[in-house]
C-alpha cells in the first residue's frame, strides 16, 4: 500500500504517529508524512520521508491570544454540565472552527496535500484528528481514510453533542460552522460535505481502555508506544537513582511557543528543596530564566527522552499533555497533574478517578500544594497500584505491528476501486 500520514505542523500532534508509520514501513508499505514546512525537520529526525506543502499555520498565535480574544485554556471535560447546553456548544464550535481548524488546515496546505495525493495516489490516508486536510485529500482521490488519536476523542464527543443540540434548534438557527467551512472547501473539488470527513471511516485509538471514550464509532485500539523525538541517554541516567526520582516537565508544546499554557515556574522548586528525592526538571533556556535559584536536589536538563527517564521515576508532575501523560502511563508512573488546556482536564480527572494520580487546578498550584501532592504520590502505595493498572491496560492493546493487517483489510474495504 501507499500510505500518507498527515498532521499540521506541531510536534506534539505528530510524534504519536511515528510508531505506526514505522510499523507500516517495516511491513513493506510506502509511507509519506505530509505537513506544513515547519515540521520537516522533526519528520526527517524520525527517519521518515517528509512532503512539505503550503504555508505554515498560525495556530499558536491564536492560542496565545495575540490576534483574537478567546479562552484557549477552556476545559473540555465531557463531565462538565455545560457540554450539553447549546449556549456553550454553539460559540465553542464557531470559535474552534474559525480560529483553530481553519488555521491548522490553511488553504495552501489543503491544496498542496490534494495536489500531492493526486500525483502519488495513496491507498490510505491517516490523519491526526485536527488535520481535516487529510480526509479532504482522501475523498478527492478515492483513498480510504482514518483518524489516529493522540488523546481521548474529545473533539468528536463535542461534535456529537453539538449535532444533537443543533437538530433541536429552530430552522433559522441551524448553523453548522464546521460543515459550512468544509463544504466550501469541498465544493472547489466537486464534492459535498459528509460527516465522515470529521469522523473518519474508522478511528485508531491509543488511549487505554479505562480512559477511551465510547462514542459508537468503528475503532481499532492500538497500544501507545512512546516516541519523544531524537534521543540520547545521558551518563547520569545509566545508573539507578540513589533516592526516589521525580520528573517535573511542562511538555513539548510549551517549549515551542505556547508558554502561556503552563504554570509559573518561579516558586515551584521551593517546595521540594528539603524532600529526600531527586528532581529532574526539563527546562529550556527561557524556562530556566524564570528560576533564579535551584535547590541541590534538582537536576535541570534542557531535554531528556521521557521514555528513557520515566521508567526510573517514582512520580511525575506535569501539565497534562497527551504525550507526557501517555508515556507516564506506559511506564507505570503515578502522576501529579496541573491541567492547562482543553483535553488536559479530562485526562487529569480520569487519572485521579482510576487511582493513578492527583490533580491540582492550575490556579491552586503553589509550592505547598506541589509539595503535598508529591509527598502523597511517593508515600501512598495505592497510587503506584493505580498507575500499574493503567500500564497493564495499555499493554493489553495490540502493538502497531499487529494493527497493520487490520489496516490492510479496512483499506481494501473502503478505498474507491475505480480510482
Amino acid at each position: 500500500m501507499r500510505v500518507i500520514f498527515t498532521s499540521f505542523a506541531l510536534d506534539a500532534h505528530f510524534l504519536g504517529q511515528v510508531p505506526l508509520a514505522w510499523a507500516l514501513r517495516s511491513a513493506g508499505h510506502e509511507v509519506r508524512i505530509v505537513s506544513q514546512p515547519a515540521l520537516t525537520g522533526t519528520i526527517n529526525a524520525a527517519g521518515l520521508t517528509a512532503v512539505p506543502v503550503g504555508d505554515d499555520h498560525t495556530v499558536l498565535d491564536a492560542l496565545a491570544g495575540t490576534e483574537t480574544e478567546w479562552d484557549a485554556t477552556l476545559d473540555l471535560d465531557p463531565a462538565r454540565p455545560e457540554m450539553d447546553h447549546w449556549e456553550f456548544l454553539q460559540p465553542l464550535h464557531e470559535e474552534v472552527t474559525n480560529r483553530f481548524f481553519r488555521r491548522a488546515n490553511n488553504d495552501s496546505m489543503i491544496e498542496g496535500l490534494v495536489r500531492f495525493a493526486r500525483a502519488w495516489r495513496p491507498d490510505l490516508v491517516i490523519s491526526e484528528p485536527f488535520t481535516l486536510a487529510g480526509a479532504i485529500a482522501a475523498e478527492v482521490t478515492g483513498a480510504a481514510h482514518a483518524r489516529l488519536l493522540w488523546g481521548a476523542d474529545l473533539f468528536l464527543d463535542q461534535r456529537q453533542r453539538f449535532l444533537r443540540e443543533l437538530a433541536n434548534r429552530p430552522a433559522a438557527q441551524r448553523t453548522d460552522p464546521l460543515a459550512q467551512w468544509l463544504g466550501g472547501v469541498l465544493d472547489r473539488y466537486g464534492l459535498v460535505f459528509d460527516e465522515r470527513l470529521v469522523r473518519g471511516q474508522w478511528t485508531i485509538d491509543q488511549m487505554p481502555s479505562g480512559v477511551r471514550l465510547p462514542l459508537g464509532e468503528r475503532t481499532l485500539p492500538m497500544r501507545y508506544i512512546p516516541y519523544n523525538g531524537t534521543a540520547v541517554v545521558p551518563d547520569w541516567l545509566r545508573e539507578p537513582p540513589a533516592r526516589p526520582r521525580v520528573c517535573l516537565t511542562m511538555g513539548i508544546t510549551s517549549r515551542g511557543g505556547a508558554e502561556h499554557l503552563t504554570a509559573s515556574l518561579s516558586n515551584m522548586f521551593d517546595a521540594v528543596a528539603d524532600l529526600d528525592v531527586e528532581i529532574v526538571a526539563t527546562l529550556n533556556a527561557a524556562q530556566r530564566e524564570q528560576v533564579p535559584r535551584l535547590p541541590d536536589n534538582v537536576r535541570a536538563v534542557d531535554f531528556v527522552p521521557l521514555h528513557a527517564l520515566l521508567p526510573t521515576c517514582s512520580a511525575i508532575a506535569h501539565h497534562g499533555g497527551a504525550g507526557t501523560w501517555s508515556t507516564a502511563c506506559a511506564s507505570g508512573v503515578p502522576q501529579l497533574i496541573f491541567p492547562s488546556v482543553w483535553d488536559d482536564f479530562y485526562r487529569a480527572r480520569r487519572t485521579a478517578e482510576v487511582g493513578a494520580g492527583l490533580v491540582i487546578p492550575s490556579a491552586e498550584l503553589t509550592s505547598a500544594t506541589l509539595r503535598e501532592g508529591l509527598r502523597r504520590l511517593l508515600e501512598e502505595s495505592h497510587f503506584s497500584d493505580g498507575a500499574e493498572r493503567l500500564r497493564r491496560e495499555m499493554l493489553a492493546d495490540p502493538a502497531p505491528s499487529d494493527v497493520v493487517p487490520l489496516l490492510e483489510k479496512l483499506t481494501l474495504e473502503h478505498q474507491d476501486p475505480g480510482w
